[in-house]
């Protein structure tokens, strides 16, 4: 068996999903960081994979990094998991594979529109064998329309939802966010609804079929900037010439550069806000109905202001007054703050070869525990026998 996540409390209750069994079909980042979540929370997680190179994220690398021949990336998102190499195109593997489905909790697949259907595992056919499970699909852009078809990777899919047009200044051009946000709330979106099918299941006995996919999670994503959209005049919302953070809010919401590094300044009064940093220029703009009209030439003299004195000094003056303000921390910084430490929020992985990988632990915590494994992620079918003898697969694919 893996080794489930280990709260940080002698004492403390089985964690939430321990003792059901979660089959993980998907590749690269969505689903595979969904099937994580559950790991984290007590699961058992096998991962069914090609026999030859397995899920294709063990080679895709946003680094050099690598673990054990494979990219840091590919053992971030598939920790504490066990892998089962099966070829799904083999009538004897696909057998077994059957086999195992009729045990399981929980189906996860990223697979294209079909692709799971001409294997003989769509859903209808899944609960043909198990009308218990609960079975996740992920698509880029719906299993309909004319986009159904188009590969599902996470800069195509902001760009297509207008999330690029919300960040940088005005004279930017669009600015895609830096991590993969859009696999990222897919995953997070449909580990929430496998484990609302799963409170149903434990009233009802049925198993149920959740979808999801990247441009719905990403226009979610957006909820309040497309909802003033729909509500308002419906012209693509302007971003500010300077320190633009939000298109809707007014300033002197943003990041500004001070002598010697940058103040991330929220919502907050315009005239409060001069009369603490001693910029007289602000005080005309006492009216907050000229916070959002004049929000250019208000962040302009902010800007011009705050580069006279250091991050500190401005921080020693806003932050006894109340002032929502912050730092903005570059990582080694952060890595050496007391406040980062306090949330202990990093953990080490290792292969069964010794092989080690620091990275971020679940950031859920269950009765007051920390949820941490060791368990890095599997070699290619790692697991293949033990779970064949482990669920008696072996004899009845005899």
């Amino acid at each position: 068996m893996n080794s489930h996540p280990t709260p940080d409390s002698a004492q403390s209750l089985p964690l939430p999903l321990d003792g059901l069994l979660v089959l993980d079909f998907s590749q690269f980042l969505a689903g595979p960081s969904c099937a994580l979540r559950l790991a984290d929370l007590g699961a058992t997680v096998i991962k069914i994979e090609r026999p030859e190179g397995g899920d294709l994220c063990r080679q895709l690398y946003i680094s050099d990094l690598e673990l054990d021949g494979d990219s840091a990336l590919f053992h971030t998102i598939n920790r504490n998991k066990r892998s089962f190499a099966a070829d799904l195109k083999s009538p004897r593997d696909l057998d077994v594979v059957r086999k195992l489905i009729a045990r399981a909790d929980v189906l996860v697949q990223n697979f294209r529109p079909g692709v799971m259907e001409r294997l003989g595992l769509g859903y209808e056919a899944v609960q043909a064998i198990n009308p218990r499970l609960v079975y996740g699909a992920i698509t880029g852009y719906g299993a309909e329309g004319p986009w159904s078809g188009k590969p599902g990777q996470d800069l195509l899919v902001q760009s297509l939802s207008g999330l690029p047009w919300l960040s940088g200044d005005a004279d930017d051009g669009p600015v895609p966010v830096g991590v993969a946000i859009a696999d990222i709330l897919t995953g997070a979106h449909l580990a929430q609804g496998i484990l609302a099918c799963l409170v149903r299941r434990g009233i009802t006995g049925q198993g149920g079929r959740v979808d999801v996919s990247l441009l719905e999670s990403t226009l979610d994503f957006q909820f309040q900037e497309i909802t003033t959209y729909l509500n308002g005049d419906r012209t693509m919302p302007r971003r500010g010439k300077f320190s633009n953070a939000s298109v809707y809010l007014s300033a002197p919401y943003g990041i500004y550069l001070t002598r010697d590094g940058f103040i991330a300044i929220a919502m907050n009064p315009v005239g409060k806000l001069g009369e603490l940093i001693g910029c007289p220029a602000l005080a005309e703009y006492a009216d907050s109905k000229r916070w959002f009209v004049d929000r250019d030439p208000i962040k302009q003299i902010l800007r011009d202001h705050l580069l006279t004195e250091s991050t500190t000094h401005w921080l020693a003056i806003l932050e006894p007054a109340d002032v929502w303000c912050a730092d903005v921390l570059t990582w080694p910084r952060l890595f050496e703050h007391d406040g980062f430490k306090a949330l202990r929020i990093i953990q080490e992985v290792e292969t069964e070869s010794g092989a080690r990988l620091q990275t971020t632990r679940c950031p859920v915590r269950i009765d007051g525990a920390i949820l941490a494994s060791r368990v890095a992620a599997p070699k290619v079918g790692q697991h293949t026998r033990a779970i064949m003898e482990e669920y008696r697969l072996a004899q009845e694919a005899e």
